[in-house]
């Protein structure tokens, strides 16, 4: 398939470099997690070289996701700060379900839904981090008791559930909205699929008020 002349710069290299080692990281987690969550699923562990590697690597690739979610929360938290606009998507929401988008409000350069499934992570992953820490038993098991280490793996199970939830949505939003996962792997996007997904992040790039984003012509 040719590429369009005229594009426009969604994701700089850095963004999409963050981007992809925070989903890795994920994806490794959730299915470490998962071999440790119930025996049925014990099987997964294989791929981490059995029971023992899973136990070991499983919270130290938590700490990069730490990392690199912070990374991500540094590069785009203004870009997702709720604004009244939003509200106006919401309500208009069933427009976006029906893939009829023209009829929903134009909204910037992120939308309502991806600023929750920003926010539910920024929330979700500390929580993640920090009861793991409790029941990370080759650190941290002398310093807290049974109970709290109990509590600690119940938060860590609910939190992971909730985490996986939106990971899935948001995977399944990025296919459903055709050549968003192109955003992500090649780092442009058309004018035309900014006019029908963010036209007011089209209209303010064309202004020149995000001057990194920035409308490409491609030889």
């Amino acid at each position: 398939m040719s590429r369009p002349k005229t594009v426009i710069v969604r994701y700089t290299t850095a963004n999409r470099v963050n981007h992809w080692i925070t989903a890795i990281c994920f994806v490794l987690l959730m299915l470490s997690g998962l071999s440790m969550f119930h025996p049925m699923l014990f099987f997964l562990s294989g791929l981490f070289g059995g029971g023992q590697w899973t136990r070991a690597v499983h919270p130290w690739i938590g700490v990069v996701l730490l990392v690199s979610y912070l990374g991500l929360i540094v590069q785009f938290w203004r870009e997702n700060l709720w604004h009244r606009d939003d509200v106006a998507w919401l309500k208009a929401a069933r427009f976006v379900i029906a893939n009829e988008e023209e009829g929903a409000p134009p909204v910037g350069r992120n939308n309502a839904g991806q600023k929750a499934v920003f926010w539910s992570m920024a929330l979700l992953i500390p929580v993640l981090f920090f009861s793991g820490l409790v029941i990370w038993e080759v650190y941290f098991g002398d310093t807290t008791s049974i109970p709290v280490q109990r509590a600690a793996a119940l938060i860590h199970s609910v939190a992971a559930i909730a985490a996986i939830i939106i990971w899935i949505t948001h995977v399944y939003a990025a296919i459903w909205v055709r050549d968003s996962v192109r955003a992500m792997t090649q780092g442009y996007v058309t004018p035309g699929w900014a006019w029908r997904h963010h036209r007011k992040w089209l209209a303010e790039v064309a202004s020149g008020q995000h001057g990194k984003h920035v409308v490409r012509k491609r030889p």
